[in-house]
């Protein structure tokens, strides 16, 4: 149990009207999180989830991540390859491409858990996974484009990559995997290892973990208790254990906050904003809570693949029905921005010369109309064929905030005769199911979080669509294929010249706020409760959450 339950109990120890002695009060070695969802799978390549993300993070050290000030920075490796200091070399691929090579060199006394070096052999085994496609890893492009990898000596890995980008010394999620424990079970059947990985099968195994923690012990949907990787040689952090509470409704995840249960909520996946507005003015300094704007992207994803949805005129028609603007000032407090399209203005690359959609239901009912989309009896539009322009409209169910806008959204789409039916499943079945496998029938709402100036190739490349001899890898869950757009996420990565990857990034901007194959709805700004006594947290607004950084916090 954590420290909360030993203070009530020691309190009722206690004479009434008396106080404990400071020297007699527990240390605070302990440290409870509240999250609102729970993992679908452990393993760091297997499907993106932010639940995993910000567990992971304080188990599993990537060799590069971005900071909270958004700079690279090394964090299971020694240095950051550069021109400058020749761990980054340019040079020709063996089929006459540019290509480059670069070199990294593990942290001496990077150790797993269980006391075994982490090793430029667990580099290897990651990348072999990766490249057999059929294992199922995501991103991709990385695998595809890191062509060999050269173990120089037990810490020193070089890669090829058959492309030089501006970014070319962010490995993403590229990490090592204890190959000693990982490659038999992912030799013996690669498409078959997604289900056997020791990540799932034997979670608490402290040779899967390379960070300050390890996982200790796990209750499939409930939680998950962390503390300290005896062999971890960076600076110690300052909680024996670490605990993660799942609480996927948030009402009761509130509840649990103010019980005493849990001493902080998670930022970057626990209280709405409008949610934590509301408890900071009933509780005033009880808790401290900050609200952080970042790289978090509230839209809908519109399966493409359904005939409705195909046609444009209706997904522009969706978004012109929709006061945004209305639903962030009305629930958010006016907190949130409305989005434009994936990208943050807080982000260089932003363009603002793209398509809008202010609300308008004039305009909506006429784009309705030219689809051939006219009012029925029951004030539900109707095609040719007598069909009802009706579709299913899914999010994670326990999210009252996503629920509230759900609702609303439907309320005013109906009012230009569109039905969305609301059919919700807890997020570890909606994501690692239902929208990872592309089963939802229509609309799927969630979050995107990405990384500064990030190319969205998972997303919007053709090449990226999940399908089943890919194992499911990829994001591309709306089925979008536009040549176009394929053209301009290829070429972007490859100019080294910001001022020439301008124009392009403004091109790709505009032309997927022209085709929506996704709805934007806002960018979030994340609500971070946390006790008073807590200090050294610093939210970074992207993929690269602050767990990453535990080994800052500290008990003030």
């Amino acid at each position: 149990m954590g420290h909360a339950w030993r203070r009530a109990i020691l309190a009722s120890l206690v004479p009434l009207g008396l106080t404990l002695p400071a020297a007699a009060q527990a240390p605070r070695d302990r440290l409870t999180i509240g999250l609102a969802q729970y993992p679908s799978t452990f393993h760091p390549n297997i499907e993106a989830m932010a639940a995993k993300s910000y567990i992971l993070g304080f188990a599993r050290r990537p060799l590069t991540a971005y900071d909270a000030d958004w700079k690279l920075t090394c964090l299971a490796c020694e240095r950051l390859p550069t021109l400058e200091n020749g761990d980054a070399v340019l040079e020709r691929t063996p089929d006459g491409k540019d290509g480059i090579r670069l070199t990294y060199r593990i942290r001496e006394g990077e150790r797993w858990a269980d006391g075994t070096p982490v090793s430029a052999d667990d580099l290897r085994f990651a990348w072999e996974a990766g490249r057999s496609f059929e294992t199922g890893f995501g991103g991709a492009e990385f695998y595809r484009s890191a062509y060999e990898l050269i173990v120089v000596d037990a810490r020193t890995v070089t890669l090829r990559l058959d492309k030089v980008t501006y970014d070319f010394a962010a490995m993403g999620d590229f990490q090592p995997l204890p190959s000693r424990i990982e490659r038999p079970r992912w030799q013996s059947d690669p498409k078959t290892y997604r289900s056997r990985t020791a990540y799932d099968t034997e979670t608490t195994n402290p040779g899967l973990w390379n960070g300050p923690y390890r996982v200790t012990a796990v209750q499939p949907g409930a939680g998950v208790t962390l503390e300290r990787n005896a062999h971890w040689t960076g600076p110690a952090p300052a909680f024996e254990r670490i605990a993660i509470r799942t609480v996927e409704n948030s009402a009761a995840l509130e509840a649990q906050l103010l019980a005493g249960q849990l001493d902080m909520v998670a930022g970057e996946l626990g209280l709405p904003l409008e949610q934590a507005v509301a408890l900071q003015r009933r509780t005033g300094d009880r808790f401290r809570v900050e609200y952080v704007p970042g790289l978090t992207y509230e839209h809908i994803d519109l399966k493409l693949d359904n005939p409705i949805l195909a046609d444009r005129r209706v997904r522009q028609a969706l978004l012109y029905g929709a006061d945004r603007a209305q639903i962030v000032e009305r629930l958010y407090q006016g907190r949130q921005e409305v989005a434009a399209g994936g990208v943050h203005p807080r982000d260089p690359i932003y363009e603002a010369d793209v398509p809008r959609y202010a609300f308008d239901p004039a305009r909506a009912a006429a784009l309705l109309e030219e689809a051939g989309w006219k009012p029925g009896p029951d004030g539900i539009r109707r095609n040719a064929a007598g069909e009802k322009l009706s579709f299913e409209f899914m999010t994670t169910a326990g999210n009252r905030a996503r629920e509230q806008v759900q609702q609303v959204l439907a309320g005013m789409w109906r009012a230009i005769g569109v039905e969305a039916r609301i059919r919700n499943e807890p997020p570890r079945v909606f994501f690692a199911e239902t929208v990872s496998r592309r089963r939802f029938d229509a609309l799927a709402m969630f979050a995107w979080v990405s990384s500064p100036e990030n190319v969205p190739r998972s997303l919007f490349h053709s090449d990226e669509i999940p399908r089943a001899e890919r194992n499911w890898s990829g994001q591309n869950y709306t089925g979008y294929r536009d040549a176009e757009v394929d053209r301009l996420i290829e070429a972007i990565p490859v100019e080294l010249d910001p001022a020439k990857r301008r124009p392009m990034w403004a091109a790709l901007q505009r032309k997927l706020a022209t085709d929506l194959p996704a709805l934007p709805l806002w960018h979030r700004s994340d609500a971070h409760v946390w006790p008073r006594w807590l200090e050294g947290i610093r939210p970074t607004g992207h993929q690269n959450y602050s767990s990453l950084w535990v080994t800052e916090w500290r008990v003030r």
